[in-house]
């Protein structure tokens, strides 16, 4: 197996695949004033199996294009889907979020929980932007300092991590330089964390390495998790996910 093979093995049966609840998403779609809105046209970028995707089309009348580099995650989703009888609404499409199948100014909404890093922030907020509709919502989950000093530790590991990383006052200008009107912010639970992510994440390890015999890979990748794991339960205090939703403004 590559090691993209063992990391999709290792999170493809996870609720998530990465910090988030149903609460929070569901703050943000009060946030953004989507329950008001009728036969909305939503693209869920990066949406690993489903978690944001099932949660969007239980509480909004909406059509929703699911998309995630990895086939595998969608299968899960789209039997997610069928179990719940929400599969009328959702549309899977593999796809890198670089290369994006949408017309322009075609979407009420882009939504990316967790995923907007791999491309950049800013990288994918000019990117996604002319899919959007002129009154179309962006909202993103995104690394981001909650405090103006920390440990030169954390400092260092998320500099060369992601150096994007930033405090929100930073991001909010990053969202108005690329054509973004800010709408809410709201900083994610160590519950999103803890009980949503790391928790499940480390009761699935045993079983993993049981079924990868212990390989040297499969045995890496799970001390890396934990090495993670680790480094958030340190510094909770000093970083999380900041959930931003904005509206595209009428000039860039």
């Amino acid at each position: 197996m590559t090691d993209f093979s063992l990391l999709i093995d290792l999170h493809r049966d996870q609720p998530r695949q990465g910090p988030g609840d149903d609460s929070q998403t569901k703050c943000a779609i009060e946030l953004a004033g989507l329950p008001a809105r009728n036969n909305l046209q939503i693209a869920d970028i990066g949406c690993g199996t489903g978690a944001s995707t099932l949660c969007l089309a239980r509480d909004l009348n909406a059509d929703i294009t699911a998309v995630d580099l990895f086939p595998e995650f969608l299968e899960v989703l789209e039997h997610r889907a069928r179990t719940l009888q929400l599969d009328s609404h959702i549309t899977t499409c593999a796809a890198s979020m670089e290369s994006l199948p949408f017309a322009p100014a075609s979407l009420d909404v882009i939504w990316a929980e967790g995923a907007i890093y791999n491309i950049g922030f800013a990288n994918g907020l000019r990117a996604w932007r002319s899919f959007l509709k002129p009154d179309g919502i962006i909202a993103v989950s995104e690394i981001t300092w909650l405090t103006a000093n920390r440990p030169e530790e954390l400092t260092r590991h998320w500099e060369t991590a992601y150096p994007e990383i930033d405090v929100a006052s930073s991001k909010f200008k990053v969202l108005e330089a690329e054509g973004f009107s800010p709408l809410g912010y709201f900083v994610l639970p160590k519950t999103s964390w803890l009980d949503h992510y790391y928790r499940p994440l480390q009761a699935a390890s045993k079983d993993f390495l049981e079924r990868h015999h212990h390989s040297r890979d499969a045995t890496e990748i799970i001390a890396a998790e934990e090495a993670e794991i680790a480094l958030y339960e340190k510094y909770s205090d000093y970083f999380s996910y900041g959930f931003y939703i904005a509206k595209r403004s009428e000039t860039t």
